[in-house]
């Protein structure tokens, strides 16, 4: 693909110029300690707010790593994709809105190299981030609840982030065929009305991308069910690929609305 290179270079001096590639991984680090450190001390933080009924206890439930590892990925789920999806939902539209698309409609690149570059720094981005992220937890949560399968937990953090680069190509693919407003109510319909659609009704059907993020902890507690695993992860990789192609077109019979 013509200009790759050059696009992938000018990506990430920009990625890197806005630091989102330190304040959105600080994000996720964030919320990964968040859930181990709440829930052990949980007990103290209510005594020390103080103004509980006299004789009030509260019974904490026993927690098993896992399920703090689950905690997580659910604010994950919704502060952490809230934040990557608004950094970069107007990526392509913000750009041809504005005109500087037009700078590099006008050179011997191609729309694939334009989309793939964006991809693959966002992508760069959304792995830093759920690296940060996994790591933070994990660490507070080895601490103070127990010890946790490396291997497992490695499997765990590649199979969200394959929902991560999901969720990218989804966003990217929006931004590429409507305005930033329009691809911004889009990707998070979605991305956030299918988690509540499969939270609700999800248990009558077993494959789909957004059971990825909880078929993870079940690779880690050792109950998932592979074939539906597999389904689901292949499912998601082919949906990636076809957000890719859609976005690439998109771009390419968007490229006349450039404003000049």
């Amino acid at each position: 693909m013509s200009g790759l290179n050059v696009l992938l270079q000018k990506e990430f001096r920009e990625a890197w110029r806005s630091r989102k590639f330190l304040w959105i991984p600080l994000v996720f680090a964030l919320i990964g300690m968040s859930e181990p450190l709440t829930n052990y001390y949980m007990m103290d933080i209510l005594e020390a707010v103080g103004n509980m009924p006299e004789g009030f206890e509260m019974l904490m439930p026993e927690l098993a790593p896992a399920d703090l590892i689950l905690a997580t990925i659910s604010q994950f789920q919704l502060i952490g994709l809230l934040v990557l999806m608004a950094s970069f939902v107007g990526s392509i539209s913000k750009e041809r809105s504005s005109g500087l698309a037009t700078l590099l409609y006008v050179r011997p690149i191609s729309f694939g190299a334009f989309f793939i570059s964006k991809f693959l720094v966002i992508s760069t981005v959304g792995l830093v981030s759920t690296v940060a992220g996994f790591t933070a937890s994990v660490y507070y949560t080895v601490v103070l609840y127990g010890k946790l399968e490396v291997g497992t937990l490695l499997a765990s953090v590649c199979t969200y982030f394959i929902w991560v680069l999901f969720v990218i190509a989804l966003t990217l693919m929006m931004s590429a065929m409507f305005n930033t407003v329009v691809a911004t109510t889009c990707a998070f319909i979605v991305i956030f009305v299918g988690q509540i659609l499969d939270g609700l009704v999800g248990t009558f059907w077993t494959i789909s991308p957004w059971k990825l993020p909880v078929y993870g902890v079940q690779l880690i507690r050792g109950t998932m069910e592979m074939s539906n695993y597999w389904w689901s992860l292949s499912i998601t990789i082919m949906l990636i690929v076809i957000c890719i192609s859609i976005g690439v077109l998109s771009m390419n019979k968007n490229a006349s609305m450039t404003k000049i």
